[in-house]
């Protein structure tokens, strides 16, 4: 498989775990470091326009600007998108709830009332995250000593916030723009991979001893799950980038969190099961199958790295399942002479193993429909 250069961490670390590329020694500016840089960079870029606006145009309080751009502007544009959305409905509830409620009553009843409104509403409509800038907004209104009718001050902070989202939103998206769907499909690349290892330490412990990495990859594994799907929420933010993108990273998220719980569930199905004699009848069936899965794995892995999904494998996972419950029926005369413990974890495990073959096809066969690429037979 051809990776071409100029690759992102992530794609560095498939090709790696893919073998076609060799391991290289750390350098100091890694590729993390330099993201990390980057966004520093535009932070502070960000920051220093909304501070240059605000002296150009004469704003007394522009550096309300810059504290929204440095609060808004996140490690990739979706998350960017998301917060600044947030920022602006916490704000202008604020300044509505704040200019309202100073109407009406004294301090501090009616500041109290106003924050207590404000959070309740955010929370009935659904913006809980917008409601602690809700409340912080009321309290500049209402609380800060200033010259001047409370619905100006209102309208000057929703003005310089909104002139700091503006700004960070430029900077993210014009400046070195970092799109969460490019960082999502590198992590469901990787995802996949650690799956399959996760995957191939539970088989360890299946009539062994368990692998001792089993606890980490688990580990692992639920890390990944749970990082993805962050940047699944921040890629939904982004302009689409292609026909069936979001269908596609949506549903190979799907896939991913599916094939996890089955993998949770075949390593209680292996548990206690170091001494079975049973499973061995089902050689070498079982033992094809488990091994075309761990192929599997990497084959999805690769068709997301490329996105490229109507490639079938060089093997068939449903004629192995096939095969193998051929060998479950030739042998199950056999059974009377293993104990009943034996034979039921070693049906659950084909069973498991079944479950999460055709789960890894799917994945594969649905996100290709879903991208809109021309079927193959496989």
């Amino acid at each position: 498989m051809l990776i071409k250069s100029k690759k992102t961490w992530s794609q560095q670390e498939l090709a790696i775990k893919l073998r076609v590329e060799n391991e290289a020694k750390p350098r100091f500016l890694s590729w993390e470091r330099r993201r990390l840089l980057v966004h520093s960079a535009k932070t502070a870029l960000a920051a220093a326009l909304c501070w240059w606006l605000a002296q150009r145009f004469g704003w007394r309080d522009g550096y309300w600007g810059s504290i929204s751009a440095i609060i808004v502007l996140q490690s990739n544009v979706g998350a960017t998108v998301g917060a600044s959305r947030d920022r602006i409905l916490g704000t202008l509830i604020g300044a509505a709830f704040g200019f309202s409620f100073s109407l009406f009553g004294t301090l501090p009843w009616n500041y109290i009332l106003a924050v207590m409104a404000a959070v309740v509403v955010c929370g009935l409509l659904g913006l809980r995250s917008s409601s602690r800038l809700a409340g912080v907004t009321i309290t500049i209104v209402m609380l800060v000593q200033k010259t001047g009718p409370r619905w100006s001050l209102a309208l000057d902070r929703v003005s310089e916030v909104m002139i700091g989202i503006l700004v960070a939103l430029a900077v993210t998206t014009l400046v070195f723009p970092d799109r969460a769907r490019l960082r999502l499909r590198d992590g469901l690349a990787q995802e996949f991979l650690v799956l399959g290892a996760f995957f191939e330490a539970i088989l360890q412990g299946f009539r062994g001893a368990p692998a001792e990495n089993l606890a980490a990859l688990h580990d692992d594994s639920l890390a990944m799950l749970r990082g993805n799907n962050q940047l699944l929420d921040a890629a939904r933010n982004e302009p689409s980038g292609g026909p069936g993108w979001r269908e596609g990273l949506d549903m190979l998220s799907q896939f991913g969190r599916s094939i996890f719980d089955a993998l949770v569930a075949l390593e209680f199905a292996v548990k206690d099961s170091h001494g079975d004699a049973y499973a061995q009848q089902l050689e070498p069936e079982l033992g094809n199958l488990a091994a075309d899965i761990h192929s599997g794995f990497q084959h999805v892995a690769g068709r997301i790295h490329d996105w490229r999904f109507s490639v079938a494998p060089n093997m068939s996972l449903e004629k192995d399942i096939q095969e193998l419950e051929g060998r479950m029926d030739s042998v199950r005369h056999t059974g009377i002479g293993f104990s009943q413990s034996e034979i039921l974890r070693a049906y659950a495990v084909q069973l498991h193993l079944k479950q999460i073959a055709r789960l890894l096809r799917a994945s594969r066969v649905e996100t290709s429909r879903a991208v809109g690429e021309p079927q193959a037979n496989d």
